[in-house]
């Protein structure tokens, strides 16, 4: 069984930074393709970045060029750190793991524009 354990998220003013964690547990973290997503009040959650086991990233078009995404495969933990962030990026943030062996998601941790 895999868990994922979200950190890093808080209040945060418009075009600061945050850096969020997401530390996996069991063996197939270094496999699996790491995903963030996010989920504002009244929307759905949506794609924000991926990283697959090989490290090729892809991002949602808001967030390109402020948002990035990388892992420590050695720490079983992939980030996002987050610059330039937006009243708009308010939400929580889910990390997301996909394997052959299913999808896994975090609890969440709560990013707040503190304007």
């Amino acid at each position: 069984q895999v868990q994922l354990v979200e950190s890093g998220g808080g209040l945060v003013q418009p075009g600061g930074s945050l850096r969020l964690s997401c530390a996996a547990s069991g063996s197939i973290f270094s496999i699996a393709t790491m995903g963030w997503y996010r989920q504002a009040p009244g929307k759905q959650r949506e794609l924000v970045a991926v990283i697959t086991s090989a490290g090729s990233t892809n991002y949602a078009d808001s967030v390109k060029g402020r948002f990035t995404i990388s892992r420590d495969n050695a720490k079983n933990t992939v980030y996002l750190q987050m610059d330039s962030l937006k009243p708009e990026d308010t939400a929580v943030y889910y990390c997301k793991l996909m394997s052959l062996w299913g999808n896994y998601w975090g609890q969440g941790t709560q990013v707040t524009d503190s304007s």
